[in-house]
């Protein structure tokens, strides 16, 4: 069977960093995929996406999530981000994982969607699907934190391309 998934680039940070950044991404693939192993610097982050370095307010995103014991909602809309990692409770020594698709991402005619899944061990899991309003082919993914925090030392961010079948 042929390999899918096909490593586009791998980031493991040697000290703890606000931000990951992925360049000069090429056309060549169908989809993209960003898996993301973290912890961050303290509770209370929120991890975000932007692409092609826009920060105008194009971005919107849903939220569905889950605890266990209730499941809610939430939107955004005309923001400055897509959003990968809704209010991460964890501290620094635990793990969380985080994928997220970027769907068609290299089409000049459609905006990009990007749809995630994260999941936090014993505290809940969250789906969340962004939209870029853009027409542009994604050629840089940033992956921030709220202002304040960062991913910790050893956090891995690897992007896939997924070739066409």
């Amino acid at each position: 069977m042929p390999t899918t998934y096909e490593p586009i680039a791998t980031t493991t940070l040697s000290s703890a960093a606000a931000t990951v950044e992925f360049t000069s991404i090429s056309g060549s693939y169908t989809d993209l995929v960003l898996v993301i192993d973290t912890a961050m610097s303290s509770s209370g982050a929120t991890v975000y996406i932007r692409v092609n370095s826009d920060s105008g307010s194009n971005y919107s995103t849903t939220t569905l999530y889950g605890n266990g014991t209730s499941a809610l909602s939430a939107r955004l809309s005309n923001s400055t981000n897509g959003m990968m990692v809704g209010t991460y409770d964890g501290f620094s020594t635990e793990r969380l994982n985080a994928i997220c698709h970027f769907m068609n991402y290299a089409n000049t005619t459609t905006y990009k969607s990007m749809v995630n899944r994260f999941n936090q061990s014993n505290k809940s899991t969250d789906a969340n699907v962004s939209l870029w309003r853009s027409t542009s082919a994604i050629t840089t993914i940033l992956v921030r934190n709220n202002s304040s925090q960062t991913f910790a030392s050893g956090s891995t961010f690897t992007l896939y391309g997924i070739k066409a079948a």
